[in-house]
């Protein structure tokens, strides 16, 4: 189900009265882990399956974890879970890519191996409420956190359905102790929910789907070298449309989240406003990136053990989280190059980060210019459908042959243009700033009709809408 459909709006003013209707908590959490088992199951029943096996095991596996004094049997336990959950990720998302490898490596050998075709469909959201639930395992067993004494929180907590499938991965400790007492959304909460929920569908249905996706499909789609304006267009607009469209399914969901009186954490904060690389990971995909950096990146020691062992783990943590987007190397260089370009940042600024020049605003509006242009270069990797177009692509932006294939018409090159200096003004202006404190101080007349026309164009444009970019990871 998409939240950018009129199916979810008549699911959503259904949950919504449910839980404004007179009933008893425990009721309440109740319709809500139906419904959320109803919005996953709308896209194919039976992977409903996998969330109830993920659930019960953690569930138990945690139990035991917290009354488990022996250490042994404590790290069989996590890899009871850890297994489970690894393994069924690994299965659906990365069996045919492990496949393919393995078909190439033996052909390296001269051996001709034809196994049967992989036919086996990803379940949608399948990354996220994998690593929502490993959470909680590994908080139990590192005691960060106690068990829920409800499984129909915990069920609840894994399965709730605004961030179900596309995120923000929200921690044990941030959900759960909401679903222990009653919440029911206050006059001001539904206000601002219902707010972001047309901000979230506007960056998404008009931003991404009606201005920008044309644009990037064009560019990504040609299959002879590209003209260097083609290709810079073709990426800047793919680099608007992602964040379009996973910033509007994160703050979609907050909205939806707020509106039933539940807080998920923010997603994104303006991060084509960011200055260096640490700097953008504090604002891309925060539940990712924070989640890659408590449950990966500082158990493998993170800036503890030295420079070398340092640098290893900032590239083992983002070629990870590469491979976490999709089962492609393309992927794996994408992380790969966020990885390098972490490392660089560290050592640069180790060695010459003290000078008093990088906090003037030329140097720092220089190298919120360069930490763009090379998040580009990131982004080609990232939407190429192989390393041939990624490379024709890269080739063309950065030597500026100009006898190239020019295959966007004028009327998009002015769309993307107005469109990305747009987005990134606001993400400049709002670089420090909340949103929600922006909104409460504008008049309420003006709020109305900026309100009305994200309204007027969602429904305009909806027509052209498509599902969500993350829900294919």
């Amino acid at each position: 189900m998409l939240f950018n459909s009129l199916t979810f709006i008549v699911f959503f003013v259904l949950v919504l009265a449910l839980h404004n209707a007179p009933l008893a908590w425990k009721t309440k959490k109740t319709n809500l882990l139906i419904a959320s088992y109803l919005f996953y199951a709308a896209w194919n029943p039976p992977f409903v399956i996998l969330l109830w096996l993920s659930t019960v095991v953690d569930w138990h596996v945690a139990k035991r974890l917290f009354i488990e004094q022996a250490q042994h049997r404590r790290r069989m336990l996590l890899a009871v879970s850890v297994c489970v959950n690894l393994g069924l990720l690994g299965y659906f998302k990365y069996g045919e890519f492990l496949l393919e490898n393995f078909i190439s490596l033996v052909a390296l050998a001269g051996i001709e191996y034809q196994p049967p075709d992989w036919n086996i469909i990803l379940p949608v959201g399948i990354s996220f409420y994998t690593f929502q639930t490993m959470a909680y395992s590994l908080d139990v067993y590192l005691r960060r956190a106690e068990p829920s004494k409800s499984f129909l929180d915990f069920a609840l907590f894994v399965t709730f359905f605004p961030q179900l499938v596309a995120g923000p991965i929200v921690r044990p400790t941030h959900l759960l102790p909401q679903f222990e007492t009653p919440h029911v959304a206050t006059p001001k909460q539904l206000y601002w929910g219902l707010c972001l929920m047309t901000i979230g569908l506007f960056q998404k249905v008009v931003v991404a789907d009606g201005l920008l996706a044309p644009v990037a499909d064009a560019a990504f789609g040609a299959e002879k070298m590209l003209h260097p304006l083609d290709a810079w267009l073709g990426t800047l607009a793919f680099s608007g449309q992602i964040f379009s469209d996973f910033a509007g399914y994160s703050t979609t969901a907050i909205g939806v989240a707020l509106t039933l009186g539940f807080g998920l954490p923010d997603n994104f904060r303006f991060p084509y406003a960011a200055i260096g690389f640490s700097d953008f990971w504090r604002r891309w995909h925060i539940s990712l990136s924070s989640w890659l950096r408590d449950y990966l990146y500082v158990p493998l020691g993170g800036n503890r053990k030295g420079n070398l062992r340092t640098y290893a783990n900032l590239m083992t943590t983002m070629l990870l989280g590469g491979l976490w987007h999709g089962a492609s190397w393309t992927f794996v260089v994408w992380g790969g190059l966020h990885g390098l370009y972490l490392a660089v940042e560290r050592w640069l600024k180790a060695h010459f980060g003290k000078q008093a020049v990088w906090a003037t605003l030329p140097a720092q509006i220089f190298l919120a210019v360069l930490t763009y242009f090379l998040v580009n270069i990131t982004w080609v990797f990232f939407r190429a459908r192989d390393f041939d177009t990624a490379w024709r692509m890269i080739e063309t932006m950065l030597t500026f042959v100009t006898d190239g294939e020019k295959v966007l018409p004028t009327v998009h090159i002015v769309e993307t243009v107005l469109t990305i200096s747009a987005m990134l003004v606001v993400h400049w202006t709002m670089r420090e700033r909340k949103l929600d404190e922006v909104v409460g101080r504008m008049p309420a007349w003006l709020t109305g009709v900026i309100w009305g026309v994200m309204l007027t164009l969602i429904i305009i444009t909806q027509g052209g809408s498509d599902a969500f970019i993350y829900f294919q990871f």
